[in-house]
């Protein structure tokens, strides 16, 4: 009897990439792992995306799905096609980025090897001429198996994309991304960790990033507020799992998400009444969550002091954020 491998479904949602699309879809198409389907979901595209997916679908039917639908957001479009997925496990992979071809067999094995739900891969950031402009480790320093809870420090450490792991479909069940919501990643892929018992990691760096120099600017809003409300949506679901007891664990959460994500982006914000009004908010954060300015100073990732390992720009603006020297920000910004 012939063993079939386990199927993978790899959802890419589509919005207005016909430059970067072909790229994606050549990336997945060739996927040593052979029994794969591709959702290729067009989220109410306005440029030729739709007849990029319609090519792609009739050279490769047995392995593209096209699907198109109304504007909803990455979100939707993610929900869209998980709602249509038939693979035991999924990936994620955004449409003008690209992956390794061996990406999906070698991150298939090591869930098997090791029965675990959730595999991590690295990421590298890459230019339009498909130079590496930034290598992204995700779990330095551990092993390929990893018992969350003896190493539980990887809840609150770890970046939370949703494009650079292979998901057990299992961990979908009742749960989607948060529609209309930014930082829909924050949100959901923690709860999915706290499904976990055991995660595995390959050190390749399999997902390819790409930094487009055709993108437009995005501005920094109150939207970022998002991260707030994503943080909450995970301390929730952190206290009815199997971690509730990982006090420490959940603190470093608040702190590196909650904290410094969130000064990251409000570094961007140029509206210096948003400005304020986020500041604001981010105290209010802090305070209820008794979290003390020793705390944010000592955060260390990956065990290194997190704030020590900042570039100088980044440095100061925190520091000066914490001394309370808002106004002095402004004028540097």
């Amino acid at each position: 009897m012939i063993n079939v491998p386990s199927k993978v479904s790899i959802i890419v949602p589509v919005y207005n990439v016909e430059n970067y699309l072909a790229k994606c879809l050549d990336s997945l198409v060739v996927q040593t792992h052979q029994n794969i389907e591709i959702l290729v979901v067009n989220d109410g595209s306005k440029d030729n995306s739709e007849q990029v997916i319609q090519n792609y679908a009739q050279k490769y039917p047995e392995k593209i799905k096209p699907f198109s639908k109304e504007n909803g957001g990455l979100s939707d479009a993610r929900n869209f096609g998980l709602d249509r997925v038939t693979g035991d496990y999924i990936g994620f992979v955004d449409s003008d980025d690209y992956v390794t071809p061996t990406m999906f067999e070698e991150m298939v094995n090591l869930a098997e090897k090791y029965q675990s739900k959730m595999v991590i891969c690295n990421i590298q950031k890459v230019d339009q001429n498909g130079n590496v402009t930034q290598k992204l480790t995700q779990i330095p320093n551990m092993p390929e198996k990893i018992d969350l809870e003896e190493n539980f420090s990887v809840f609150s450490d770890l970046s939370y994309f949703a494009c650079n792991k292979l998901f057990k479909k299992e961990l979908f069940n009742g749960k989607r991304f948060k529609k209309g919501a930014h930082f829909e990643d924050i949100q959901l892929i923690p709860q999915l960790l706290l499904e976990c018992k055991i995660i595995c990691q390959t050190q390749n760096f399999h997902y390819q990033y790409l930094e487009r120099t055709d993108s437009i600017t995005k501005t920094h809003t109150e939207k970022g507020l998002d991260i707030f409300k994503a943080v909450e949506d995970v301390e929730s679901y952190f206290k009815n799992s199997a971690y509730s007891h990982k006090n420490k664990e959940l603190k470093n959460f608040q702190i590196f998400e909650g904290v410094y994500s969130f000064l990251a982006y409000l570094a961007f914000v140029k509206n210096e009444a948003v400005f304020y009004e986020m500041s604001e908010k981010l105290e209010i954060f802090i305070k209820t969550r008794g979290i003390k300015l020793k705390d944010i100073f000592r955060y260390s990732r990956f065990d290194k002091n997190y704030l020590l390992s900042l570039p100088l720009k980044k440095k100061i603006f925190y520091l000066l954020f914490f001394a309370k020297q808002k106004k002095l920000i402004r004028k540097l910004v």
